[in-house]
């Protein structure tokens, strides 16, 4: 296989759909209150895409190391665990992104100030805190919780501070719905390696509360944010377009079928159509604010 090929497997490019998807909504809040600025959020859309390729990264690696990914392994492949690239490559590939992305950083702190030094750094160490370091909370329940704060309230309301330099009530409003559908994809990933890491010792909340309960939380996360964005209408914080959201709602339903219906590998596909509907819910809700 062409080295390309491999780091494009190594990066995992469905994924950063999760990444995309909270930027667009934070680029709607930003219109909607008029404080869009093209190149700060290009610049976070950049940033946000280069962090969650060092996350893939990051976790790739790491996991290998503490023998999460083995020959059984029923998600998409992992690079290093196949043998494709060596630990030491793919640490230098995450560096290597993360690197690029502080770069994207910079430009931002310049612009907005140290609380995007703040969003950063921590970004960055929770990227490389999931699987690795002492402490690897991935290992012990806490993923969700990390998911939700970084991909939800700090993309969302990064996104929108580095245009507006303003943290308004406002934010919570769309990043509480993206922060849940990014929990949303991690509990399909971990309800598909649930007995896979029970077995290394990787403590997932999917461990923790058993096959029906992570399926339940699949349904709430999924499902919960378009309660959210319709209650933002009803009580006129949002225009009546943000109601757009709901076109997405079959991809939410496709997707919770199979979640609801299937194990395993099988799972891959709630996994691929999660993804989507991060990025289509995002984009929806942007446009709904921009009209």
């Amino acid at each position: 296989m062409p080295r390309w090929k491999i780091w494009i497997l190594a990066i995992r490019p469905k994924t950063l759909f999760a990444s995309i998807g909270p930027v667009l909504a934070g680029w709607g809040l930003a219109t909607y209150t008029g404080h869009f600025k093209l190149l700060p959020a290009l610049a976070a859309l950049l940033g946000g895409v280069l962090l969650q390729i060092g996350a893939n990264l990051a976790n790739d690696v790491a996991d290998f190391h503490r023998g999460a990914d083995s020959g059984e392994r029923l998600g998409p492949l992992r690079v290093t665990q196949a043998g494709l690239l060596t630990p030491s490559e793919v640490t230098r590939g995450m560096w290597v992104a993360f690197g690029l992305g502080a770069l994207a950083g910079a430009y931002l702190i310049a612009v907005a100030g140290w609380p995007v030094l703040l969003i950063g750094v921590t970004a960055i160490l929770a990227a490389i805190g999931y699987t690795g370091g002492p402490l690897p909370y991935g290992y012990y329940g806490l993923g969700d919780l990390f998911v939700f704060i970084y991909f939800g309230i700090a993309a969302v309301g990064g996104t929108y501070y580095v245009q507006s330099k303003a943290w308004d009530s406002i934010i919570w409003w769309a990043a509480v719905p993206l922060g849940l559908l990014s929990v949303a994809l991690l509990v399909v990933n971990n309800l598909r390696d649930r007995e896979n890491d029970r077995r290394a010792g990787k403590i997932t909340l999917a461990v923790l509360l058993g096959e029906a309960g992570t399926r339940a939380e699949y349904i709430l996360t999924a499902f919960a944010p378009y309660l959210i964005v319709t209650l933002a209408v009803a009580i006129k914080t949002f225009p009546v377009w943000a109601l757009l959201v709901w076109l997405s709602l079959p991809v939410a339903i496709k997707a919770a079928r199979i979640v609801l219906t299937q194990s395993g590998r099988a799972l891959n596909a709630a996994l691929a159509l999660t993804g989507q509907l991060i990025f289509v819910f995002g984009a929806l809700l942007a446009i709904g604010l921009c009209l």
